[in-house]
């Protein structure tokens, strides 16, 4: 009998996760903004009545997912219980309580059935503006950066608040982008809320308290069962970013011990006066992924998978206190995982993939027309990725978002949204390092204004002055650049300018190499010659 209990748990579990798998999906169809519908820059998950993560949509990004996991918690502490209602709605863009910047929109609903409250559904995604200065770098801080929208109450009872949605339109530049987004999030957790109640009835279950004992036992027994094969100690890792305008030191100590394995940040940066600052929320979501990568890649990521891991850090660039400038936050976010991963390599050689270029190449663009041109005005956001570090035994993956796992968006999709022209995006030859596995390839991409517009851009780039080193022998990847076709050489952050009949030529980083590069096979380098992967012209 405990047998068959045991399968039916399984199943119902599997169930869970087709629910959030739903709820996610939801919001892909019904989303305005281009980063949500076509690059899928949102999470969507199921929680417990205490506020644990039972379950994750594979849809989604880790700084989402995992950042969510603990705003969650926030909403509970903020909210009476007394005050919650079937048919309520809750929502903010904190960055300290919510998913680290101002340009993502949380919102948890709780899941009632009948009278009695059994847990909550939670959504995030990027929307395109938040007003302020927009999508950048450049501001002093968060007050700079856009409306904040404290923990609050988007419904009640079924009921939308309108004073906030009168307060959205007036402080946006794209008010129906952005309120439509603000109700994809809402139907998303809807359909969350009634695919579960559904299940529950079809199972003959009152709440989530048995299936969600059985997830988060399960899963926390199964990963300190991996703790426990790993090795004990600690290891420190350091390396260098490109920052606002000089290089930024980070640090990391990995220490793993039999009850789980903490990260230390001590040692980075100060804070910056720039808006490149990472919350603590969103630098432990990135190095609880780089861990779980390693330590249980195959294990559900909940609660019980993520208690085991912790992140400790004074105040620094890694953990920037209120009201630290916080916008573009996601660069120096991405590159936390290369920075712990380098710690684990000391631990467990021959095992961990080398760097890449980690950060997305985000182009946040403000086109208008040339003065007395007739035109149209958009905010038009672009998603790029370079190559992935090279394996242990394979080469690195091309244009990947490693770690945010986004999609590229399609250029028609693009191009939609805006007055410009790409007019080229392909793989970069001799981007990857090399070694006796490839890094991946990064991207030429070439950008303008359409005829008789111009416009500003928000830089977001990393790796142009500090390349994704290789590991175990492996080459650099190449740097990245950023510059006009007439050759005027652009920063790698802030907003610039790009004026009518110029174009924007970005050259993507590629990953580093592993291994040492007299050990690539003949065939491996030929095929790479054959492809065009490189040209034989790279020293």
């Amino acid at each position: 009998m405990g047998d068959i209990n045991e399968i039916r748990m399984q199943v119902m579990w599997n169930r869970l996760i087709s629910v959030v798998e739903e709820q996610a999906l939801t919001l892909l169809r019904t989303a305005f903004s281009t980063s949500v519908r076509e690059a899928g820059d949102l999470s969507a998950g199921v929680y417990n009545a205490k506020g644990e993560m039972l379950a994750q949509a594979v849809t989604g990004t880790p700084g989402h997912v995992n950042t969510m996991a603990e705003a969650v918690l926030h909403f509970i502490a903020e909210i009476p219980r007394e005050e919650m209602y079937p048919g309520d709605t809750y929502v903010t863009n904190d960055p300290w309580k919510g998913t680290g910047h101002l340009h993502d929109i949380t919102m948890v609903s709780p899941s009632f059935k009948g009278d009695r409250l059994i847990g909550f559904f939670a959504c995030t995604a990027h929307v395109v503006d938040v007003g302020g200065r927009g999508f950048g770098a450049d501001g002093k801080s968060v007050y700079e950066e856009g409306i904040q929208i404290p923990i609050m109450k988007f419904a009640e009872r079924g009921v939308v608040n309108k004073d906030l949605l009168k307060i959205l339109r007036v402080n946006v530049r794209e008010p129906d982008q952005v309120i439509g987004d603000f109700f994809s999030l809402a139907a998303c957790n809807d359909v969350g809320h009634r695919r579960l109640i559904e299940m529950l009835n079809e199972v003959g279950y009152e709440d989530l308290d048995t299936l969600g004992d059985f997830i988060l036992s399960r899963t926390h027994a199964a990963t300190m069962e991996r703790i426990a094969g790993l090795p004990k100690g600690s290891w420190s890792n350091e390396m260098l970013t490109d920052g606002y305008d000089e290089p930024i030191k980070l640090a990391a100590k990995v220490t793993i011990a039999d009850d789980g394995v903490n990260v230390d940040f001590s040692g980075t940066a100060a804070v910056s006066r720039w808006g490149i600052n990472v919350p603590l929320i969103y630098t432990k979501a990135y190095a609880c992924y780089a861990l779980k990568c390693v330590v249980a890649p195959d294990i559900p990521n909940n609660a019980a998978s993520l208690a085991v891991f912790s992140v400790s850090s004074p105040t620094n660039i890694l953990n920037a206190e209120h009201p630290a400038p916080v916008s573009v936050r996601h660069v120096i976010g991405h590159i936390v995982p290369d920075l712990v991963l380098g710690a684990l390599a000391q631990a467990l050689p021959g095992k961990i993939l080398a760097e890449g270029a980690a950060a997305l190449w985000n182009v946040h663009i403000s086109v208008r027309p040339v003065a007395g041109t007739p035109g149209r005005r958009a905010e038009v956001l672009m998603f790029n990725s370079g190559g992935m570090g090279a394996r242990p035994d394979l080469d690195g993956l091309s244009s990947t978002a490693f770690p945010s796992g986004v999609h590229t968006m399609p250029i028609e999709a693009t191009e939609h949204t805006g007055p410009i022209v790409i007019w080229r995006k392909e793989l970069r030859p001799d981007s990857g390092g090399d070694g006796k596995y490839r890094g991946g390839l990064g991207q030429v991409i070439e950008i303008a204004p359409a005829e008789g517009h111009e416009f500003d851009f928000s830089a977001m780039f990393d790796r142009i002055t500090t390349p994704a080193r290789g590991r175990a022998g492996g080459g650099d990847g190449a740097p990245g650049s950023a510059r006009l076709d007439d050759g005027t050489r652009l920063r790698p952050k802030g907003w610039q300018h790009v004026p009518a009949g110029r174009r924007l030529m970005l050259e993507l980083p590629g990953g580093g190499g592993f291994g040492d590069p007299a050990e690539r096979s003949r065939e491996a380098r030929a095929e790479d010659l054959s492809k065009g992967y490189v040209t034989g012209k790279r020293s």
